[in-house]
């Protein structure tokens, strides 16, 4: 396991680079990492950002357009940092509640891969 399986993560407003939040791994499957998330202040203005994701994540197969809009509104708003503090360039992050599951990648993706 290397310090990003088993570190704690941290979530970041983009706007002011605040955080909101403490993502501490408690496992994974491969690519998915699980974590408990320790709130910080400011997290609960993001919340409603990730509830509305998770309800349109259960019905992507019937409209995957809106699913892709939730997660925008999500990424325009936070940033995701690895156990090192260096931001990660991509990333899927759902939180719900105090659990959170994400995977990530360390390129940004090419728009013409998306």
């Amino acid at each position: 396991m290397s310090d990003r399986d088993d570190g704690t993560w941290t979530l970041h407003r983009r706007d002011d680079g605040r955080g909101l939040a403490d993502l501490v791994v408690t496992g994974g499957d491969f690519p998915w990492l699980n974590a408990r998330v320790d709130p910080r202040e400011g997290l609960a203005e993001v919340r409603p950002l990730f509830a509305e994701e998770l309800r349109l994540l259960d019905g992507i197969d019937e409209d995957v357009e809106s699913w892709e809009r939730a997660y925008e509104a999500v990424r325009n708003v936070v940033t995701l940092r690895y156990p090192d503090g260096q931001e990660v360039p991509e990333f899927l992050l759902h939180i719900d509640d105090n659990e959170a599951w994400w995977r990530w990648s360390d390129e940004p993706f090419d728009e013409e891969d998306a």
